[in-house]
């Protein structure tokens, strides 16, 4: 996909999990529109979204062309270091063709705990961020309310000192599974 901001191209040629660094923009309104790419045939116009100087933004596009679920969502970034130690942590569900979740963070291979650490995360929907220990984690997805393993990470690492977004996702085939992606906000 192709990515235009207020009609002007910013970014060509996105592909499913492609992201990009922060890019500098003047402070102002925005109207963001998605393209297939190369052509101008769009399929998603979003706006209008006020950015504000001083901030750092992330814009995700969820969902699917094919089922009508192909949304926009905006989100202000956290980039402040956490400190030595820690490591900021936030969860997207992005995931359209998935119900509300629920999201279980233990240590690596540890049986599920009995209440989850985010509960009834709908589509689409960012957490706040977790200020956590530096440290290996598994991260596991299950329907709200039901303990039946979706999306599982197996392990997760958040080093210190750094600020990350866990995405669910919609499976990348038909049939296929569902899955996570980590972006590595800062650090």
């Amino acid at each position: 996909m192709d990515i235009l901001a207020n009609g002007s191209l910013v970014f060509q040629g996105l592909k499913f999990k492609n992201f990009t660094g922060y890019a500098p923009v003047p402070p102002g309104t925005y109207t963001f529109t998605i393209n297939l790419s190369g052509t101008g045939a769009s399929v998603l116009s979003s706006g209008p979204h006020n950015l504000q100087g001083g901030n750092a933004y992330s814009f995700y596009a969820m969902g699917k062309v094919a089922n009508g679920t192909l949304r926009v969502m905006g989100v202000g970034d956290d980039v402040n270091s956490p400190g030595p130690g820690r490591s900021k942590v936030r969860v997207i569900h992005g995931a359209s063709t998935a119900p509300t979740e629920d999201v279980l963070a233990t240590a690596p291979y540890a049986p599920l705990p009995s209440s989850p650490t985010l509960s009834g995360v709908p589509f689409p929907l960012a957490s706040g961020y977790l200020n956590v220990p530096a440290g290996t984690y598994q991260a596991r997805v299950t329907p709200a309310g039901a303990k039946d393993v979706a999306i599982d990470s197996g392990r997760l690492l958040l080093t210190g000192d750094s600020v990350r977004t866990v995405i669910a996702l919609d499976p990348a085939t038909s049939g296929g599974p569902f899955e996570l992606f980590v972006l590595p906000d800062v650090n």
